[in-house]
């Protein structure tokens, strides 16, 4: 299944509510938290997007896809089990062993959410490898994280590529979802090489909600 995930970091301050459920009409398939700690990035949204995670479970049936971009990940997978999220995506970069990995790994299934890994563009998709068979989702960077609107990393498609490959002949169940720079113009690319979660912030923002999102699924379905 080839689903969206849409990103909320541009949700403009005073549209939250009509923005929340202009997404839930255009039939988006989640809402993408962008959790960032001013530390492994530099922006610093923490706080705002437990807010909005919280206002969100109370109107809407939505799942969350919540991305810890964050330096101290069991901290933040205990704020953020109040809003029971769908998927908790942690950064193999912040861990300093398999171990502590592995710690996540199962913190995260204890409070009943999929787990996700994520790597950033400079790390090595092997690095995770070991991991696949005990995760549910691998989310490929395809910009550096820590801010909307960029340019997609065109090498990021071969990156993927590979994943998809290694899953497939381990006979892995894992989702592949992407990450930064996906507009209508180059979903179907990452599409193509193995990825079945596209999250959009500004490709779904710049214009109509609804018309975005629909489009991105007309691609994605093979009607464009």
């Amino acid at each position: 299944m080839v689903e969206i995930s849409t990103s909320i970091l541009s949700v403009k301050k005073g549209e939250e509510s009509q923005t929340f459920f202009a997404l839930e009409k255009a039939h988006t398939d989640y809402f993408h938290i962008d959790v960032m700690d001013g530390k492994f990035v530099e922006k610093d949204t923490y706080n705002k997007m437990l807010s909005y995670a919280e206002y969100i479970k109370r109107i809407s049936n939505l799942p969350l896809d919540v991305h810890l971009m964050v330096n101290n990940v069991e901290h933040a997978i205990n704020d953020f089990e109040v809003v029971e999220p769908n998927i908790i995506t942690f950064h193999y970069e912040v861990c300093n062993n398999k171990e502590e990995i592995m710690k996540y790994i199962n913190k995260i299934k204890e409070i009943h959410s999929k787990v996700g890994i994520s790597v950033k563009p400079d790390t090595p998709i092997e690095k995770v490898y070991e991991f696949l068979p005990y995760i549910h989702v691998c989310l490929v960077m395809t910009v550096e994280p820590g801010k909307g609107g960029q340019t997609m990393l065109s090498e990021m498609v071969q990156k993927v590529q590979k994943l998809k490959q290694y899953i497939d002949e381990n006979n892995l169940e894992v989702d592949i979802e992407v990450d930064g720079g996906i507009y209508h113009k180059n979903v179907a690319e990452v599409l193509a090489a193995g990825a079945n979660v596209m999250v959009s912030g500004s490709g779904v923002f710049k214009g109509d909600i609804k018309d975005n999102t629909a489009k991105f699924m007309e691609i994605l379905n093979g009607n464009v």
